[in-house]
């Protein structure tokens, strides 16, 4: 079982940080219905999950700050994804009043 996690790049103690981080998320939002809390908190674990590696290598952090990490990116969920890839592809966003910006 442990084996066929791995293979799916599931790293338990990175994703256990990020349920915490979403869990905390969930908690500052209190009138949410099931389903969107269930979906925060498989977001905030993915997230934690597969950009805990992507940002310890683009910011060289020590491998030691991993947990951390994923617990913030946990807590964000979908908008660390958002962050990252405007960092990583320079994404321009649209600011809503017809002139765009870099995050």
């Amino acid at each position: 079982m442990i084996e066929f996690i791995k293979e799916l790049g599931i790293n338990v103690g990175i994703s256990i940080a990020g349920l915490f981080g979403s869990l905390l998320m969930i908690g500052k939002k209190s009138a949410q219905n099931l389903r969107t809390t269930i979906f925060s908190m498989i977001s905030g674990v993915a997230c934690a999950n597969y950009l805990t590696p992507v940002i310890l290598s683009i910011t060289s952090l020590d491998m030691k700050y991993q947990f951390s990490v994923a617990f913030v990116l946990g807590f964000l969920g979908l908008k660390s994804v958002e962050i990252v890839a405007a960092k990583i592809l320079n994404i321009k966003h649209n600011n809503g009043n017809g002139n765009t910006n870099n995050n």
